[in-house]
C-alpha cells in the first residue's frame, strides 16, 4: 500500500472549508463584535437621553402653571400661544381627486380646522364657507398623491390653502391650518 495506516489511528482530512484558524473568519468576527458594541454604545445613549426628556404631564404643569413657562437657563419668561376656541372654525369633511398619475385613480379624504385670527368673524366665515371649500377642492385636484405622501408636501398644501383663502376674507385671516385627520386611497 501507498500509506501505511496503523490500526487505532485515524486519518484525518480537512473538511471542505476548513475548521483551522482562518485569518478571515477571525477578522469577521472582530469587526462583528466592534459593530455591535458601537450599536449598544449609541442605543444606551439613546435611552440616557431620553431618560433626561421632561414628561408630557410635567410640561403640561409648567404651561398651565399661573407664572407661566420660563426659560431656565436665563430665567426670562416665554410668551406661550394660546389657542381660544373662538378662533379655531372646523371644516366639513373634503373628498376630492387627486390629479391623475401614472398609476390608478387616486382620492384624498380630509378633515381640518382653521385657527382665525383675533379680528376674524364668524359670520364672515359661515357666508365664505362655500367658497372656502370651493378654493380647497380645487387645489386638492391639482395635487398628485407622490406630492400628498412627503411631509413637505403637506406644510405645503397648508400654505397654498391658507394663501387661497386670505385672498378672499375681509375681516381677519387664517393663521395655521390644523389637520385632523388625511387619508389618501
Amino acid at each position: 500500500m501507498a500509506e501505511d495506516i496503523k490500526p487505532g489511528t485515524v486519518a484525518s482530512k480537512p473538511a471542505l472549508g476548513g475548521s483551522g484558524n482562518s485569518p478571515f473568519l477571525t477578522l469577521l468576527m472582530v469587526v462583528n463584535i466592534v459593530a455591535m458594541g458601537t450599536v449598544a454604545f449609541f442605543q444606551y445613549k439613546f435611552m440616557d437621553m431620553e431618560s433626561k426628556r421632561p414628561d408630557l404631564t410635567q410640561l403640561l404643569k409648567e404651561q398651565n402653571s399661573p407664572s407661566g413657562a420660563s426659560d431656565e437657563a436665563t430665567g426670562e419668561q416665554k410668551p406661550v400661544e394660546v389657542v381660544k376656541k373662538e378662533n379655531l372654525l372646523p371644516l366639513d369633511s373634503f373628498t376630492a381627486n387627486l390629479a391623475q398619475g401614472d398609476g390608478p385613480r387616486r382620492y384624498v379624504r380630509l378633515d381640518a380646522v382653521l385657527k382665525m385670527s383675533e379680528e376674524a368673524k364668524a359670520p364672515e366665515f359661515e357666508a365664505r364657507k362655500p367658497q372656502i371649500r370651493d378654493a380647497i377642492i380645487s387645489i386638492l385636484n391639482t395635487k398628485r398623491a407622490e406630492d400628498l405622501l412627503k411631509k413637505e408636501g403637506k406644510s405645503f398644501l397648508k400654505e397654498e390653502i391658507k394663501s387661497s383663502i386670505n385672498s378672499f376674507l375681509v375681516d381677519g385671516s387664517v393663521e395655521d391650518i390644523y389637520y385632523i385627520s388625511f387619508q389618501i386611497n
